[in-house]
């Protein structure tokens, strides 16, 4: 099967390129990152300079714990970034087999699990060891059912743009073996170039194996603290220890966040007028006429959208920061 085509938001020095222009003139709602990040303070020049070390790591940890409502007996494990987790799970062990991978989706799942070299993607799920769900699902928005999860042996759920409704999270299922979220701080928190990003499940989770295998060679069962071992060590920068650290026990911040993102979701919907395909509040996928066009003529006003290699139809945008909602009336 060919390398799925690896689209991402943003790109913005091609658009420059072909469109003109400079940086400062743009607006980026290619991507679905929060305009108003959150506001990093004063970083310790040790973060700078120093090895990270464990007391930070532990930090960061305890804080994730309680933000997200971690069980107990389930595990955490930081990287830099989401991304780097999702290209690791394929090769923890040598006999992955088949992936369902619902979509359309976020295209790096399927990417990762190509890219091994020795799985594959099926369209069946009961001939897959490993299903993927992106909760909520980029582009569409999709929730996913908790019913649906568990009953193999993994079972990762991406919840990167889940913090801006933590009440549809499937945390609380990392108590039972099988399951693994993954959570990306770049996303609610606008600070996608710190890179951090986080895996949670029991200890136990086996990564997927060869089914017949499975229970006649428990040495080929990995567990989720291999993970760790995977991403080496200093999987987080010191910068990123400290931002995420303070960003995550701010839950004023959270909270407010939250209700200015819901509120300027709905005000984007009805300034573009288009029917609405889905999406949450931190990014909108609607139907236009033709979305290559629309981008096109959106980019002649310097605003860049996202579209898709699978939709004709479907264009997507992320939320203007507070003093840009101008630009992209103007270029409406």
């Amino acid at each position: 099967m060919a390398q799925p085509v690896r689209d991402h938001g943003g790109g913005l020095d091609a658009a420059i390129e072909r469109y003109g222009g400079t940086r400062d003139d743009w607006l980026d709602l290619s991507t679905g990152i929060n305009p108003v990040p959150y506001p990093v303070g004063d970083i310790d020049p040790g973060a700078w300079t120093a090895l990270p070390d464990q007391a930070a790591m532990d930090r960061l940890l305890s804080a994730a714990r309680a933000f997200w409502n971690v069980p107990d007996d389930a595990r955490i494990v930081a990287a830099n970034g989401a991304s780097a987790i999702i290209a690791k799970l394929p090769y923890l062990t040598n006999h992955v087999g088949g992936a369902y991978i619902p979509g359309p989706t976020y295209n790096e799942h399927a990417a990762a699990v190509e890219a091994c070299g020795h799985a594959w993607i099926t369209d069946d799920p009961e001939d897959a060891n490993m299903h993927v769900y992106v909760h909520p699902n980029n582009p569409t928005g999709r929730m996913w059912e908790a019913n649906r999860m568990g009953g193999r042996p993994l079972t990762v759920i991406d919840e990167s743009f889940c913090d801006v409704i933590p009440e549809q999270s499937h945390v609380a299922l990392t108590e039972d073996m099988g399951i693994l979220i993954l959570k990306s701080f770049g996303k609610f928190w606008g600070l996608g170039g710190l890179r951090l990003g986080f895996a949670i499940g029991a200890p136990e989770t086996l990564f997927p194996v060869d089914r017949v295998k499975m229970p006649s060679r428990p040495e080929e069962k990995f567990p989720l603290a291999s993970l760790t071992d995977h991403l080496g060590p200093w999987a987080v920068s010191g910068p990123a220890l400290t931002i995420g650290t303070r960003a995550l026990e701010d839950l004023a911040w959270a909270e407010t966040t939250r209700a200015r993102l819901a509120k300027d979701a709905r005000r984007l919907d009805t300034l573009v007028g288009w029917p609405l395909v889905g999406g949450t509040d931190l990014f909108r996928t609607y139907e236009v006429a033709d979305a290559k066009a629309m981008q096109d003529k959106l980019a002649q006003g310097r605003v860049w959208s996202r579209v898709f290699p699978y939709s004709k139809t479907w264009l997507r945008l992320g939320l203007p920061a507070p003093d840009a909602w101008d630009q992209l009336e103007a270029a409406l």
